[in-house]
């Protein structure tokens, strides 16, 4: 998959939008975007590098997916116990990846309240 087609699958969900929230603070980060639902992070990755994506993971799957494949690491800067990083150059297909992607979407949303829940239906 390449960056806009990943894009596009990010964007494809319901509510989802994207913003580049660091581009003020530090030089490696400027070209960092991010995937939100409601304001929520459930994705994001380097544009320029391309190389890797932060998700977001149910915390009983982390340690087995890390097990299982070797392109699953801790995340940077996040807590290792609720996010995932993703390397696009390993053992993860582009299947694995939209299903690890789809599940983050969806645990932001369980995590949103009812009434930002029955926004999203709404729209």
């Amino acid at each position: 998959m390449n960056v806009e087609e990943f894009r596009d699958y990010c964007l494809s969900f319901k509510g989802a939008h994207e913003g580049m929230p660091f581009e003020g603070f530090f030089h490696n980060s400027r070209s960092i975007l991010v995937m939100y639902v409601k304001e929520k992070m459930f994705c994001f990755f380097d544009l320029d590098k391309f190389d890797s994506c932060t998700i977001k993971c149910a915390a009983d799957k982390i340690a087995s997916l890390k097990e299982e494949y070797n392109s699953i690491e801790k995340p940077f800067n996040l807590s290792p116990k609720y996010w995932i990083n993703v390397g696009f150059n390993g053992d993860v297909s582009d299947k694995i990846l939209k299903s690890l992607i789809a599940d983050s979407y969806q645990l932001v949303v369980e995590g949103l309240s009812k009434k930002e829940q029955a926004e999203l239906e709404k729209n």
